[in-house]
């Protein structure tokens, strides 16, 4: 059986980081971020991924159930029995359409979803001072924290009754909340 950790938190929280790191610090965990994944099935050129393509090349989003499809096929197919996935999900329909397809599937069991919990100064100061990218400016910041902020209280409260989440301050050293994590990760599996 897979198992699978979500981790969630704002632009900034340092989630992809936390998750990469604690995957090459151990052998047994795979990572996956979820545009990485439809990049690459878009990059193999399958049937699923040129569908994928079509919608990414107009700039549509992809539907959900291209989606969720993606993303299982990945999991169920990842070379460890232990996954990571990051910034999955942002919205009730992402997470009512994931938990929908995991009800239905015994091969895959949702251990956790961490949320990577920093204040929206932090996170703003980081992204605004790593600058990667044309997307790293306050207007557009302003507007993936909506994206971020809005759905959360109904995804934390969905998680908290099914006593998955766990959240875990991003604002310490990375060492330091990449250890908690990992912890929290190895007590649970």
């Amino acid at each position: 059986m897979k198992k699978l950790f979500l981790i969630i938190g704002a632009p900034g929280s340092g989630k992809t980081t936390d998750a990469e790191l604690i995957a090459q610090q151990n052998d047994a965990i795979t990572h996956y971020s979820t545009g990485d994944m439809l990049r690459a099935e878009v990059a193999s050129a399958s049937e699923r991924g040129l569908e994928i393509n079509n919608y990414i090349s107009k700039g549509l989003i992809v539907p959900i159930k291209i989606a969720i499809e993606t993303i299982v096929h990945v999991i169920k197919n990842a070379p460890t029995d232990i996954i990571i996935i990051d910034g999955y999900p942002r919205s009730m329909e992402q997470l009512n359409a994931l938990d929908e397809y995991l009800s239905k599937d015994s091969t895959l069991e949702l251990c956790s979803v961490i949320e990577v919990h920093v204040s929206e100064e932090i996170a703003r100061d980081r992204v605004l001072g790593r600058a990667r990218g044309a997307d790293d400016n306050t207007e557009v910041f302003d507007k993936r924290m909506k994206v971020y902020t809005e759905p959360l209280a109904d995804i934390e409260a969905f998680y908290n009754a099914k006593n998955l989440l766990k959240t875990i301050s991003g604002e310490g050293a990375i060492e330091e909340v990449v250890a908690e994590m990992k912890s929290f990760i190895n007590s649970t599996i």
